[in-house]
C-alpha cells in the first residue's frame, strides 16, 4: 500500500473521527467477507481500521474511534478506504442470486422486476456488483474505471423521471399484472383490461375499475403485487374506494416477509448453528472490571474464554456468540447485558442446542454503580430490536417418583442406637431381611443373672429361621451365660466366638438366624485391664425384596473404662430413585430436587446425582439420605407421586451475591443478600427464545426486577407477527429473591417444562390483570416462600411491618391484606395451564385472581369488572399439594385504588371480587362454564380447592388428605347473583389415605388416624374433615367416590359438609346423585357448639340443606337432609339421623327472600303454623347496610308467621325465590295495631332494571274470603293478633338454576304507615285450626334403597397425571394361622368389582393379563396338608404355565410346610430375592412375569404374631413396556391441546 495514500487515510480520518473514552470498546462490523486491514501511523501510534458495507470501526491500542462526521464524509471515507481494500475480498455471482427454478413467462416477467428493483441504490444488489467488478480480473485503473461507470449509471438512475423507470420496467410488468389479473378474474377479463402485449403499443381505455381486493389474494409475492397495484393504479385501472386498505395490508405482508427473511438471512431466531457461522471473529477480551463493550454495526463476535468486562452493550445488527467447544467452560462476568436496536446474544439454537457450558455471571451490590434507565442493575436486558437466543441442552425437565422414597431409603427408616453404661450382657437386634426393619429388641444380663441365658434362648427360638440378627456385648456377659445357651447361639447364628467368649471382651455378630457359619459375620477382642479396648465390629450385607441394598452393623467396645455398644441399619451402595419418564439425559453430578408429599413444603430436598451402571433408563442414583417420606404411588385413587426435578443446565445465568443481607435489602427479614441478578425483556423486541437455561440468585425485592420479566411486551405470538411465538422452555429457576418469571402486560407467551423453586414472592406471576392467552404447559413450582414487594406476597410479620403505603396509621390485617403468596398467580383468566405441578407455597399453589379494572402501567386498558367476566381458559391435569391455603383458589382479587381515608389499605392488596364468566366477557350475554378439569389435590393444610362463581365444573379431579377437600361458593346471593350453577362431577373424595406422612419438616400436627396409626394431620388434630364442602348454592355434586371418613375421638370427619359460622342462606336447589361412600362413616355433618363450629347457630348454620336425589347418600330417593332443629322444613314423616345432626325428609321446599327497611338491624322470628313452639331466629347478614336480608328455606304450601325483635319495619319486599310455577306459601307479618298498608306487586328484570306487571293488594273482608280467592291480590290485617296476611305464589316459570323467571323476579312490596312503634310479638295463632289448605299432608320418606347403585361413583378407578393410562385397583388380603382360629374373614384377592374368596389353605394365585386387565387363570396350592407344601408345583406354575406380560397376585392362608426352596421361583414375578417364607405366618405380593420389572411390584411377607399381609395398589395396564400388541401409545391430551393452541 502507497505512502500517500497511508498519509491521506490519516489524516481524513483524523477529521472525521473522535475518541470515545478509553475504556470503552467499541466494534462495528457487518461481515468479514467485506472487511480489509488497513495500517499506518497516526500521531506516532499503531492504527487498525475495518471496513464494510455497513460502516468501519478503528482502534488504536486500547483507543476505539467512533463516527462523528458527515453522512457524506462516512461515504468518502468508506469509498475511498475500500478502494485500498478490495484486493483480497471475494466475488458475488449475482446469478445465484435470482436464479428461479420456475421457467414460465410471467415468472420470468417477475424474475425482471425484482432485478430491475434490485439495481435501486443501496439495495444488497448493488453492493453486490461493487464487489463483482472490484473481483473482476481486470486491472486497478480498469477497476477504477467500472466502478466510476457503475457510479455514474446509479447516479443517473437516481435522478431519473418516472417515465423512465417505467421504461426500464413496463414489458415485465405487463406480464406480470396482465398473469395477476387472470388468476383475479379470469382470462377475458384480464384482455380486456391490458390487451396490449407490448408496452409500444397504444394503450386502450377500460371503463371498468378493477377491485383491488381481489387482487391481493393472488398468490404472488407481496412485493411484485405492490409492484402489479402500482402498475394498475398509474394507469388509472384501480377502484379508488379500496386502494388505501390494499396497499395497506400488502404492505403489512411485505413487512412480515421483509422481517421474516431478515431473521434467516441474518441468522437471528432460524440460524441451525450460530456457532458454526463462518463471519464469526474469535472474542477473547480477557478479564477488565473497567472495560465497557460495545458490539455493534454488524460486527459478529465469538466469545472463546472467560472474561470479565464492565458491561456490554449490544445493537445495530451486532452479534455476540458463545463459543461451544466441548469439554470447555466459558465464564462471562459483567455488571449487565444490554440487547437492541438488531444486536443479538447468542448460543446455540432450537435445531442445534449448546453442548458445551456456558456461566453468565452478573456482579455488582446495589448500593454500588447507577442504575440504567428502564433496566436497574445487574441484567440482561432486552430492549427494541434486541435479539435473546439461548438454547443448551434440553435434558427432561421433571418428572414424577414412580417408587415411594422412605426416610434414609427403607421402607421403616434407618436405625441407629448407641448405648454406654447400662447396656451389660448380650444385646440382641431382630431384623425383617425382606425390608430392613427391627422387629424386635432386647438386652439379657447374661454376667449377672443366670435365668437371662434361658430366656435369651427363648427370644431367639420365638423368631423364624430367615430373620437377621445383630448382636453386641456391653460391659460384660460371659460369667452366667450358660453352656446350652452358648451351643444355641453357635448353632442357629452360626457363631465361632461365643464359646470362648470371656470377661468383659467386646463381641459383635451378624447374622442370620438358622444360616449357618456362612452367612454371619462375627469380630471379638480381648480385654487387656487398661480400660480401653479395640473395636470388635461386625457389618454385613443385604438386600430387600425390591433391590435396596443396606448394611447391618453391631459394634461393641471399651473406652475409657466405659462400655460402648451400638447398631446401625443404613442404605448401602446409594439410593435409586425409580422415576415414571426416561431421564437417561440427566447426568452424574446433576442436582435434582424431590417435592414433598406432605402438608409442608419444606420437606422437598436436593440431592446430587452419583454414577450409575447398574439403573435403568428411568432410574437414577442420588448421593445421601432422604429426611422425609416422597410417595410414589397413587393412593386411594388419587395420584400422589412426588414430582421430581432437575435443576442442572449446562448454561447458567446467575447473580453474584454476598454472604450476608445489606443495605436496605429487608434485612429485617432476610439474613442472606437478595439482589440477584435479572432477564428483562421489553417491548418490541425481535425475539426472544430461552431453552435448557439454569437460573440462580437471579431476582431482587425490587418492583420489575424478576429472575425473568416480560414487560409490557404486547403481543408475542403470532398475532404479534412473531414466528415462532416467543417461549421459554426448560428452564430450571432456584434459589432465586423475586418471583419465578413475570409476565406484564403479556400476551401469548408459552412457559414450558420450567422449574420454579425455593423462591420469594409469587412464582409464576401474571401482573396487571390484562395478561391473556399465555400458556403454562407442564411446569413446575415448589417451596413458594413470603416476599415483601406487593402485599399479596408478604407473611403475617411482613404485612404489620411494612406500611409505607397505606393511609394514616392504619394496621394491615394479615389474614384479609396479605397472605397470599402463589405459586401459579394467574391476574386473568384467559389464560391456560396444562398439566402443572404447584408443589407447596406459603399460600396457595393456583389462585385465579381479579381485578376490577387494570392496574400498574396497564391501568385504564379496559372497562370495569371486564376480567370477572372474561371466560376461563384451558385448564386441564393440574397438581397441587403442600399448600397451606388451598391447592386452587379462585375468586378475590386486589384493592384498584390508592389508600386514602376512605379506604386506608394499601394498593394491590387482597379485595373482594367474584367470577362470573360471560360469552366474551359480556354480562349481558349468555353464562360460559369455567371447567376444570383433571385437578390433583392432596395434602393441602386447609383447602384442595375452594371456588367462588358460576358458571363453575369441576371433572375428572381428585382430592385427598386435605383439611377441606372442596368448597364451592356462588357468584352471590339473591339478589346480587340470577343464579349461577356450581357442579362437581366424576372425581374422588379422600379423607384420610394411606399416605400417613412424616412428623418432621415443619409439619406441626401429628396424632392417631381413623384406623389408629400415627399420621399427618392439616390444622389441627381436632380439625373437622370434610370432603365437600356446601357454602351457599345451588351447588350440584354427582358421579363422585367418597373414600376414608372416618370420625375419631379427636376429631369429626364427614364426606359431605357445611360452611361454618355461615351467615349466608343455603340453597335447597343443592343436589347430590350417584355419590358412592367407601369406608365412609360419616357421611353428612351438621356440625355442633364447640371448637370450630362456634356457637353454630349463625343463619347459614341453620338453613343448611340439600336434596339427595337418588338416595345414594340417605338409602332414601328424593329426599332432603337438613339441620335436626330446624323446624321450618319438617313434618312428621322425616327421619332423623343423631350422629348427623340431621334428618331425612320428603317434600317441597323453595327459598323465600326478605328484605326489610326501617329499621334495619331487626332480627327475623319465623315460625311454620304447625311447629309454632320452635321458631327459626334469623339475625341477617347486611349489618350496617341500607336494608337488612333474610333467606329461609320453607316448606311449600305451608303457612308461617313472621315476627321481629323490636319495631316492625316500615318497608318489606318479599320474593318467592327458587318458586316453580303454582308454588305458594301463606304468611302472616306482625304489625302494632292500628297500621296501615301500602301493597304492590310487580316483576323486576333486574338485567334491564324494568319494573312490570305492577299491581295493587286490596283488603280482603275477611281472612276466609282471602284463602278462598288466592288467585286474587288481597290482604288481610287482622287487628285483633296485630297480623298482616297475605297468600304468596309463584306465577311464572322458572327454569334450570335460576331463581327467578326469565322474564324477571315476582316481588310483593308493603309499606306500613304504623301510628304505634310497639315491638310486641303477635303470639297467637292467626290461621283457622285443621283448615286443610294449611295442615301439612302426611308426607314420608320413599322406601329404603334394598341394592347398593352399580352406577354411582366416578368412573376412573383412579384420578392420576397420566389420565391416558387405565388402571386397575388391586387388593390382596391374605390370613395368617391365627386369623383362622379366630374366625375372621377369609383372604381374599380383589381386581376392580370382581372378589375372589379364598377359603382354602396355603397359596392362591390369580392371573392378569397386562394388556387387557381381563383374569386368565386362578389356582390354589396346600402348603399345609402337602409335606413339602406343592413347592415343585408352585415352581412348575411360576416358571412354565404363567405367560409373559401377565400381573400375578397371590394371597396366603396358613402358609404351613412351604420350604424356602419354593420361594425362588418368585424372583420370575420380581422379587430380588428369594422368598423366606415363615411358618403359620402370612404372606402377599403383586408381581408380574415379563421382560421387564415395573415399580408397582409389591411384596409383603409377615411372621405369625405379626399384622396379616395385605395390599392395595393400583395398577396401570397395556404400558409400552410391556409390548402389548395393541394399537401404539396414543398422544395425550396435554399435548393435543398444546398442538391446538400452538397449531
Amino acid at each position: 500500500m502507497s505512502n500517500k495514500y497511508n498519509y491521506w487515510s490519516q489524516n481524513l480520518l483524523s477529521a472525521c473521527f473522535a475518541p470515545l473514552p478509553e475504556t470503552s470498546h467499541v466494534y462495528t462490523q457487518d461481515s468479514p467477507r467485506c472487511h480489509q486491514h488497513f495500517q499506518g501511523v497516526h500521531s506516532g501510534q499503531q492504527l487498525h481500521c475495518f471496513i464494510s458495507r455497513c460502516g468501519l470501526w478503528i482502534t488504536k491500542k486500547n483507543c476505539s474511534f467512533r463516527l462523528n462526521c458527515s453522512a457524506h464524509a462516512v461515504v468518502c471515507v468508506t469509498l475511498m478506504l475500500c478502494l485500498l481494500c478490495w484486493q483480497t475480498s471475494s466475488a458475488v455471482d449475482l446469478k445465484n442470486d435470482v436464479q428461479h427454478t420456475n421457467t414460465t413467462v410471467w415468472a420470468k416477467a417477475a424474475r425482471s422486476v425484482l432485478f430491475q428493483d434490485m439495481w435501486s441504490k443501496g439495495t444488497i444488489v448493488h453492493h453486490r456488483m461493487n464487489r463483482t467488478i472490484r473481483n473482476s480480473p481486470v486491472g486497478y485503473s480498469r477497476r477504477r474505471i467500472l466502478l466510476r461507470r457503475q457510479s455514474e449509471k446509479l447516479r443517473k438512475y437516481s435522478y431519473s423521471q418516472k417515465p423512465i423507470q417505467m421504461q426500464k420496467t413496463c414489458q415485465p410488468l405487463l406480464i406480470l399484472s396482465r398473469h395477476v389479473l387472470t388468476e383475479a378474474f379470469g382470462k377475458d377479463t384480464a384482455l380486456k383490461v391490458l390487451p396490449s402485449t407490448t408496452c409500444d403499443q397504444p394503450a386502450t381505455v377500460y371503463h371498468v375499475k378493477i377491485n383491488p381486493l381481489k387482487l391481493i389474494q393472488v398468490k404472488v409475492k407481496p412485493i411484485l403485487l405492490h409492484k402489479v397495484l402500482m402498475f394498475l393504479k398509474d394507469l388509472g385501472l384501480l377502484a379508488d374506494t379500496h386502494q388505501a386498505k390494499s396497499f395497506l395490508l400488502v404492505k403489512k405482508q411485505m413487512m412480515k416477509t421483509q422481517r421474516i427473511q431478515l431473521s434467516k438471512a441474518d441468522g437471528k431466531p432460524y440460524d441451525a448453528c450460530p456457532v458454526k457461522n463462518s463471519h464469526l471473529i474469535p472474542w477473547n477480551p480477557g478479564h477488565d472490571r473497567n472495560k465497557k463493550i460495545i458490539i455493534s454495526g454488524g460486527a459478529s463476535l465469538r466469545l472463546d474464554s472467560n472474561a470479565t468486562v464492565h458491561s456490554i452493550v449490544i445493537e445495530n445488527k451486532g452479534k455476540l456468540v458463545l463459543g461451544d467447544n466441548p469439554g470447555n467452560t466459558i465464564f462471562l462476568r459483567t455488571r449487565y447485558i444490554l440487547i437492541r436496536d438488531g444486536g443479538g446474544l447468542y448460543a446455540g439454537s432450537e435445531t442445534c442446542p449448546f453442548n458445551s457450558t456456558a456461566v453468565i455471571s452478573l456482579y455488582g451490590k446495589s448500593t454500588t454503580g447507577p442504575s440504567v434507565d428502564n433496566f436497574g442493575k445487574k441484567f440482561i436486558g432486552i430492549d427494541k430490536g434486541g435479539i435473546l437466543e439461548l438454547h443448551g441442552r434440553k435434558p427432561v425437565s421433571w418428572t414424577l417418583l414412580d417408587r415411594t422414597l422412605y426416610p434414609n431409603g427403607l421402607q421403616y427408616g434407618s436405625y441407629k442406637y448407641q448405648k454406654y453404661w447400662g447396656s451389660r450382657g448380650i444385646n440382641i437386634r431382630i431384623i425383617d431381611g425382606g425390608t430392613g426393619q427391627i422387629v424386635a429388641s432386647d438386652r439379657f444380663d447374661t454376667h449377672l443373672m443366670i435365668n437371662e441365658s434361658r430366656r435369651l434362648v427363648d427370644f431367639l427360638r420365638s423368631h423364624p429361621p430367615g430373620r437377621l440378627a445383630a448382636v453386641a456385648v456391653g460391659d460384660s456377659a460371659a460369667k452366667s451365660l450358660t453352656m446350652e445357651a452358648r451351643q444355641y447361639i453357635k448353632e442357629m447364628l452360626g457363631s465361632k466366638y461365643i464359646n470362648s467368649l470371656g470377661y468383659r471382651q467386646p463381641w459383635a455378630l451378624v447374622g442370620t438366624i438358622g444360616g449357618g457359619l456362612f452367612s454371619t459375620t462375627e469380630d471379638k477382642r480381648l480385654y487387656e485391664g487398661n480400660g480401653t479396648t479395640n473395636l470388635a465390629v461386625a457389618r454385613r450385607d443385604f438386600h430387600t425384596y425390591d433391590g435396596t441394598h443396606f448394611t447391618v452393623t453391631a459394634y461393641s467396645e471399651w473406652v475409657k473404662g466405659i462400655p460402648h455398644i451400638g447398631f446401625i441399619v443404613e442404605v448401602s451402595q446409594g439410593i435409586i430413585l425409580t422415576l415414571l419418564d426416561d431421564v437417561s439425559s440427566w447426568s452424574p453430578s446433576n442436582r435434582i430436587v424431590i417435592a414433598g408429599t406432605d402438608f409442608s413444603m419444606y420437606q422437598a430436598e436436593e440431592f446430587t446425582l452419583l454414577p450409575c451402571q447398574e439403573c435403568k433408563i428411568n432410574q437414577v442414583k442420588i448421593d445421601g439420605n432422604p429426611l422425609y417420606l416422597h410417595m410414589g404411588e397413587i393412593v386411594d385413587g388419587v395420584d400422589m407421586r412426588a414430582e421430581v426435578g432437575l435443576l442442572t443446565r449446562n448454561i447458567v445465568i446467575k447473580g453474584e451475591v454476598e454472604d450476608h443481607c445489606y443495605g436496605d435489602n429487608h434485612c429485617q427479614f432476610f439474613k442472606y443478600d437478595t439482589f440477584g441478578g435479572q432477564i428483562k425483556i421489553q417491548r418490541n423486541f425481535h425475539s426472544v427464545h430461552l431453552s435448557g437455561i439454569e437460573l440462580v440468585n437471579m431476582g431482587q425485592q425490587v418492583m420489575g426486577s424478576y429472575p425473568v420479566h416480560f414487560h409490557l411486551a404486547g403481543d408475542v405470538d403470532q398475532k404479534g407477527n412473531y414466528d415462532p411465538p416467543t417461549y421459554l422452555n426448560d428452564l430450571a429457576i432456584h434459589h432465586c429473591f423475586s418471583r419465578c418469571i413475570a409476565v406484564h402486560g403479556t400476551h401469548g407467551l408459552l412457559v414450558k417444562d420450567t422449574i420454579g423453586y425455593d423462591t420469594l414472592g409469587h412464582c409464576f406471576f401474571l401482573e396487571d390483570g390484562v395478561e391473556q392467552r399465555n400458556t403454562f404447559y407442564h411446569n413446575l413450582g415448589l417451596l413458594t416462600k413470603p416476599g415483601t414487594i406487593l402485599p399479596t406476597d408478604r407473611n403475617e410479620a411482613m404485612c404489620l411491618s411494612i406500611r409505607d403505603n397505606v393511609y394514616g396509621n392504619y394496621i394491615p390485617v394479615p389474614s384479609t391484606d396479605c397472605m397470599a403468596v402463589s405459586t401459579f398467580w394467574i391476574a386473568n383468566p384467559n389464560n391456560n395451564l396444562i398439566s402443572n405441578a404447584a408443589a407447596g407455597a406459603q399460600d396457595v399453589g393456583f389462585w385465579y385472581i381479579f381485578h376490577k379494572v387494570p392496574t400498574g402501567h396497564c391501568e385504564g386498558e379496559y372497562e370495569e369488572g371486564h376480567a370477572e367476566f372474561t371466560p376461563l381458559g384451558i385448564f386441564y391435569n393440574n397438581r397441587a399439594h403442600s399448600n397451606f391455603k388451598a391447592g386452587l383458589f379462585i375468586g378475590n382479587g386486589v384493592k384498584t385504588t390508592r389508600a386514602n381515608a376512605e379506604n386506608p389499605r394499601e394498593y394491590l392488596a387482597l379485595d373482594v371480587a367474584r367470577f362470573r364468566p360471560h360469552k366474551d366477557g359480556d354480562p349481558a350475554k349468555p353464562r360460559i362454564p369455567a371447567i376444570i378439569d383433571g385437578l390433583i389435590a392432596f395434602k393441602n393444610n386447609d383447602h384442595g380447592a375452594w371456588a367462588r362463581g358460576g358458571d363453575i365444573i369441576f371433572r375428572s379431579s381428585g382430592f385427598a388428605d386435605n383439611g377441606i377437600g372442596l368448597t364451592l361458593a356462588s357468584d352471590g346471593t339473591f339478589p346480587t347473583d340470577d343464579g349461577s350453577s356450581l357442579e362437581v362431577t366424576e372425581s374422588i373424595f379422600v379423607g384420610e389415605s394411606s399416605n400417613v406422612g412424616c412428623h418432621k419438616g415443619q409439619n406441626i400436627y401429628w396424632g392417631r388416624g381413623a384406623n389408629g396409626e400415627y399420621r399427618t394431620l392439616p390444622r389441627n388434630k381436632t380439625f373437622p374433615i370434610r370432603g365437600f364442602q356446601i357454602y351457599d348454592g345451588p351447588v350440584r355434586l354427582t358421579k363422585s367416590t367418597f373414600k376414608k371418613f372416618m370420625p375419631t375421638a379427636d376429631r369429626f370427619s364427614s364426606a359431605i359438609g357445611f360452611f361454618v359460622k355461615n351467615s349466608w342462606q343455603i340453597s335447597p336447589k343443592n343436589n347430590v346423585t350417584h355419590l358412592k361412600m367407601e369406608d365412609v362413616d360419616l357421611k353428612v355433618f351438621f356440625g355442633k357448639p364447640g371448637q370450630w363450629f362456634g356457637n353454630n347457630n349463625n343463619d347459614g348454620d341453620k338453613t343448611c340443606i340439600f336434596h339427595d336425589l337418588d338416595g345414594s347418600v340417605t338409602g332414601y330417593r328424593d329426599t332432603y337432609v337438613a339441620r335436626a332443629d330446624n323446624y321450618l322444613i319438617q313434618h312428621p314423616g322425616c327421619i332423623r339421623v343423631p350422629r348427623w345432626n340431621g334428618i331425612i325428609c320428603a317434600g317441597k321446599y323453595a327459598q323465600l327472600y326478605i328484605q326489610a327497611r326501617r329499621p334495619e338491624n331487626l332480627t327475623l322470628i319465623i315460625a311454620r303454623e304447625s311447629y309454632a313452639r320452635y321458631p327459626l331466629k334469623l339475625h341477617g347478614v347486611n349489618r350496617g347496610a341500607p336494608y337488612q336480608q333474610y333467606q329461609p328455606v320453607v316448606m311449600l304450601e305451608q303457612a308461617y308467621t313472621l315476627n321481629w325483635d323490636g319495631s316492625a319495619p316500615e318497608e318489606i319486599i318479599l320474593y318467592p325465590i327458587n318458586f316453580n310455577r303454582d308454588d305458594w306459601i301463606h304468611l302472616a307479618l306482625c304489625y302494632p295495631k292500628g297500621t296501615t298498608f301500602k301493597i304492590v306487586s310487580d316483576v323486576n328484570n333486574r338485567q334491564t332494571g324494568k319494573v312490570h306487571s305492577v299491581e295493587h293488594y286490596t283488603l280482603a273482608p275477611s281472612l276466609q274470603f282471602l284463602l278462598e280467592n288466592t288467585q286474587k291480590r288481597l290482604y288481610y290485617f287482622d287487628k285483633k293478633s296485630g297480623y298482616l296476611l297475605i297468600h304468596l305464589q309463584a306465577n311464572l316459570a322458572r327454569k334450570g338454576h335460576s331463581y327467578c323467571a326469565k322474564q324477571g323476579c315476582e316481588r310483593v312490596k308493603i309499606i306500613a304507615h304504623k301510628t304505634s312503634k310497639d315491638s310486641r310479638r303477635c303470639s297467637s295463632n292467626p290461621f283457622p285450626a285443621n283448615d286443610p289448605k294449611i295442615l301439612a299432608k302426611h308426607l314420608s320418606v320413599s322406601p329404603r334403597l334394598s341394592s347398593p347403585c352399580i352406577q354411582c361413583g366416578a368412573s376412573k378407578v383412579a384420578i392420576t397425571s397420566d389420565p391416558s393410562v387405565r388402571y386397575v385397583k388391586i387388593e390382596i388380603h391374605s390370613q395368617s394361622a391365627g386369623d383362622r382360629r379366630r374366625n375372621l374373614k377369609s383372604a381374599f384377592i380383589k381386581i376392580g368389582d370382581d372378589v375372589f374368596p379364598f377359603k382354602g389353605l396355603g397359596l392362591f394365585i390369580v392371573v392378569v393379563d397386562a394388556c387387557s386387565g381381563n383374569v386368565i387363570s386362578r389356582r390354589y396350592f396346600d402348603t399345609v396338608s402337602a409335606y413339602h407344601g406343592d413347592t415343585e408345583m408352585i415352581n412348575n406354575y411360576i416358571r412354565n404355565r404363567i405367560k409373559e406380560r401377565s400381573v400375578v397376585l397371590v394371597c396366603s392362608s396358613h402358609i404351613g410346610n412351604l420350604t424356602n426352596n419354593g420361594g425362588s421361583s418368585f424372583m420370575k414375578l420380581g422379587s430380588a430375592k428369594p422368598i423366606e417364607f415363615f411358618r403359620k405366618g402370612s404372606f402377599a405380593m403383586l408381581g408380574y412375569k415379563g421382560q421387564v420389572t415395573p415399580s408397582w411390584i409389591k411384596i409383603i411377607n409377615r411372621a405369625a404374631g405379626q399384622k396379616v399381609a395385605s395390599l392395595q395398589q393400583y395398577v396401570p395396564l397395556e404400558l409400552s413396556e410391556y409390548k402389548c400388541t395393541k394399537k401404539s401409545k396414543e398422544i395425550g391430551k396435554d399435548v393435543k391441546l398444546l398442538k391446538y393452541l400452538y397449531n
